[in-house]
């Protein structure tokens, strides 16, 4: 409870921090001035959820970002699997894949006006690109960095190719695997509210971009809050996913601080007997420092 009472007060000083410059127009470096307040934002956001085009905004970006989003993740898994436990798939599709990588997402815009008979279809496209090498890389470096002893005791066992694949690979890369599904859908977002602005009829980002155009500034930072809190929930459910799927996993508890008990003191060393003692003359040099080590 103490936690989320934490999380709760930074996000109100944050609004409370906003509400203030802004009310107050404050102009030092940053134009506060220029900004809507959070009260304004409210009024804004209260009208958008009386009509229906916020509602139809949003269903269509989600319906957009879920599936380039799927597409991404069963394609991108199978593509790292392949690449990294098959050198035929690697020589064959690494120098395509490798150049192809670096190109931002929404560089291919242009690709998908040409490439697809509507703006609907070169939406989802981006969205599937910019998701799609994240989820590859990070599959390819999971497989590649399992234990080779895993696959070695199922073979021993009889275990085949498909047996393999299913007891060792995918379960020993799943934390790899949602590490990358945790990016893509970051990475996704991103583009499909771009896309939407270029070429997007609706969305949450046509939606923002529209009423920039219109200088309506309560309304573009209505679309950022929203795009904001979708992002955070789509990310959240795939955390939570990756969380189910890899429970056998050791979890480790954060620690504020660490006490620790004090020792006992050890027992004292009982002294040599008397009679034990044989009166020597000066011990060598050698003979100190080995006593010492």
């Amino acid at each position: 409870m103490t936690r989320y009472a934490l999380r709760v007060a930074s996000v109100a000083a944050a609004l409370g921090l906003w509400q203030l410059l802004t009310s107050l127009d404050i102009d030092l470096w940053l134009r506060f001035s220029q900004f809507p307040t959070v009260a304004d934002v409210a009024r804004a956001f209260a009208d958008r959820l009386a009509g229906d085009d916020y509602w139809t905004d949003l269903t269509d970006s989600l319906t957009r970002i879920v599936t380039g989003f799927l597409l991404a993740a069963v394609l991108g898994v199978a593509t790292g699997v392949l690449v990294a436990r098959s050198r035929l798939a690697e020589d064959l599709l690494g120098p395509i894949l490798e150049v192809v990588r670096p190109i931002p997402a929404i560089a291919l815009v242009p690709v998908a006006i040409l490439l697809f008979p509507s703006n609907e279809q070169g939406i989802v496209f981006i969205t599937f690109t910019a998701a799609f090498f994240p989820v590859l890389v990070s599959t390819r470096h999971a497989v590649r960095a399992l234990p080779p002893g895993w696959e070695e005791a199922v073979r021993t066992m009889g275990g085949g190719r498909w047996r393999i694949l299913g007891s060792v690979v995918l379960p020993g890369a799943l934390p790899g695997i949602f590490g990358g599904l945790s990016v893509g859908i970051g990475v996704s977002w991103i583009c499909v509210i771009s896309a939407e602005m270029i070429s997007g009829q609706y969305g949450v980002g046509y939606r923002t971009w529209q009423d920039y155009t219109v200088v309506d500034y309560p309304g573009v930072f209505v679309g950022m809050v929203t795009i904001g809190v979708l992002g955070w929930a789509t990310s959240t459910a795939v955390e939570l996913l990756g969380r189910r799927l890899t429970r056998w996993l050791p979890r480790t508890s954060y620690v504020p601080t660490c006490r620790t008990r004090p020792r006992s003191p050890r027992p004292a060393a009982p002294a040599p007997a008397a009679s034990a003692v044989v009166p020597t003359g000066p011990e060598p040099e050698e003979a100190r420092d080995e006593h010492l080590v």
